[in-house]
């Protein structure tokens, strides 16, 4: 199975060509083309339909689909639902933590569920995180083009809530307003952070689709 990423770092795509009896899975509806060599099947996202809900819950799709070259090699192109950036991570045995929606694609042998958080609702990451567990090979799509930071031991990092893609289990983070006092906050247009500290990995995204959202507002029809 080989992986090639393409047309980085805003319209990207992930093209996987398989050889006869590989397989894969995505996330439902992010195929734009494949070779019909290559069997699509529906199967539940998580272990299990118990494990299925919680990755719903997570953000995640209740189904994903299942790539299969069946009658020979053959190609999936895949595209995420927003303009950005596409990632690949090699986990061997760890856990990662993404925002919702960030999941793209992945070797079968992952396992999607959710983190509860009440950080995470607070944040305005949503109340779940995803939470993607095993060995193999994992696809993250931003909006956005994506950035890494590596911390140290001990090292802090602040990020806007709105710019975080993915995380490493190793970290710990809180949740804090972007200033001191509330006037500050407010009139900088900055709301909630996460200060992160290390050892690990943050991936970050260069674009906030909530800040998007807010600035179409005024372009809106209203009723």
């Amino acid at each position: 199975m080989n992986f090639n990423i393409e047309h980085e770092p805003v319209f990207t795509t992930l093209r996987v060509s398989l050889e006869k009896g590989e397989s894969f899975k995505a996330e439902a509806g992010a195929m734009m083309s494949m070779s019909p060599a290559v069997q699509l099947e529906a199967k539940t996202t998580g272990k299990g339909l118990f494990g299925s809900i919680k990755a719903a819950v997570g953000g995640e799709g209740f189904f994903a689909s299942l790539f299969t070259a069946v009658d020979g090699p053959g190609e999936v192109v895949l595209g995420p639902a927003s303009p950005g950036d596409i990632i690949q991570m090699e986990l061997s045995n760890q856990t990662l933590f993404t925002q919702a929606g960030a999941y793209l694609a992945g070797s079968t042998g992952l396992v999607l569920s959710t983190q509860g958080s009440a950080k995470a609702l607070f944040s305005g990451e949503g109340l779940f995180l995803s939470k993607i567990t095993g060995t193999g090979t994992v696809f993250i799509s931003s909006y956005g083009a994506i950035y890494l930071k590596e911390l140290s031991s001990g090292e802090k990092y602040i990020v806007d809530t709105g710019h975080i893609v993915a995380f490493e289990d190793t970290i710990s983070y809180t949740i804090k307003k972007a200033a001191k006092g509330l006037f500050s906050t407010v009139a900088s247009g900055e709301g909630l952070v996460c200060e992160y500290s290390g050892p690990g990995k943050i991936w970050i995204q260069t674009r906030n689709i909530g800040a998007l959202a807010k600035l179409l507002i005024p372009f809106m029809p209203k009723s």
